[in-house]
């Protein structure tokens, strides 16, 4: 045998060795996740429904979506922990202050600074330029 065969052999079954174990490492974490579920955690299933863990009994575990509403689940469906909602405290509420001092008039203006009541917007289709008879697109 030409030992550059042997060569190319080893570094596909090293290829093929290198792309499998990562899998097989994130298939071992999911099982190690799963089996360490624990009563009041808040997690997500393979087909996106959110809720707490609130019994688990084997391989069956019980989500909690919303009060009283309660779902059985196999063990291998729940995908992942659910971190909680970060809350601002009410030291941390900020407000908004307007940068703009100057008065503006009544009535919503387009422009900022502007009063509304300088546009004016016509009640009918009067005032815009007749069509074009011919269907060839504009040109620029």
């Amino acid at each position: 045998m030409d030992p550059t065969f042997l060569l190319f052999i080893a570094i596909a079954f090293g290829a093929m060795w290198l792309m499998t174990s990562r899998t097989r490492k994130q298939q071992k974490q999911a099982v190690d996740f799963r089996a360490n579920l624990a009563v009041g955690q808040d997690v997500m299933t393979g087909s996106g429904m959110l809720g707490t863990v609130v019994a688990i009994d084997g391989d069956e575990i019980t989500l909690e979506s919303t009060p009283g509403n309660r779902s059985r689940w196999l063990r291998a469906a729940i995908a992942k922990l659910v971190e909680a909602p970060v809350t601002a405290s009410a030291e941390e509420d900020v407000t908004v202050v307007d940068e703009d001092p100057e008065p503006t008039t009544s009535g919503p203006s387009l422009v900022k600074g502007t009063p509304a009541a300088s546009y004016d917007v016509p009640d009918d289709l009067s005032t815009l330029p007749p069509a074009r008879g011919d269907d060839t697109p504009d040109q620029k």
